[in-house]
């Protein structure tokens, strides 16, 4: 099946979804609307994933394997070792194919008021200094523009699967349309 637009019907009331995108595009955002909207469990893959001091967690994999396993659920489409396997169970993916350079306004933002608020992420997580984004070249801004040009890619090669609706959004106001449309027509 093709991929869809923000104005395409869905062929169905998605009960397993995935939210796709580059980091900070808002697929943690979307995650938990769509969790709201459809009342579906959401878990989120970073909470999952990073353990104490950003280190991975040893039970990632089983416990996205368990919570995948679920009649209905939300998650999103990240981490190479379990992007297969959410692919496979979900019936929907949604990708958000945001301009560059809106996700770099978005994850500098991000990033920025999480290190002055100290906000802790997960696991006792916090962001590391600004001048990471100079030193580090994982530094999760740097991530994003590397990266970028990826989702592209991604997107084109799922959106070739015939057992997965995927629906591509290119812009925060089709994101409101499908809301407001296909995704409310497929929810009553």
């Amino acid at each position: 099946m093709p991929a869809l637009g923000a104005d395409d019907p869905l062929p169905l009331r998605p009960r397993r979804i995935a939210v796709a995108g580059t980091s900070g595009s808002g697929k943690s955002t979307l995650a938990r609307r769509l969790s709201g909207l459809l009342h579906l469990p959401y878990v989120e893959l970073d909470a999952l994933h990073h353990g104490p001091n950003w280190q991975p967690r040893e039970s990632f994999a089983a416990e996205v394997e368990a919570f995948t396993a679920g009649a209905e659920w939300v998650v999103e489409w990240q981490y190479a070792a379990v992007r297969d396997l959410v692919a496979d169970r979900a019936e929907l993916l949604v990708f958000l194919l945001y301009r560059r350079s809106l996700v770099m306004r978005r994850v500098v933002r991000r990033t920025v008021v999480r290190r002055l608020r100290r906000t802790e992420l997960w696991n006792g997580n916090r962001e590391g200094p600004l001048h990471g984004f100079f030193t580090d070249p994982e530094h999760i801004v740097r991530w994003a523009w590397r990266t970028h040009p990826r989702s592209v890619e991604r997107f084109a090669e799922i959106s070739r699967r015939d057992d997965l609706v995927v629906v591509g959004l290119r812009s925060p106001r089709q994101l409101e349309a499908w809301l407001a449309g296909p995704l409310t027509a497929a929810g009553r």
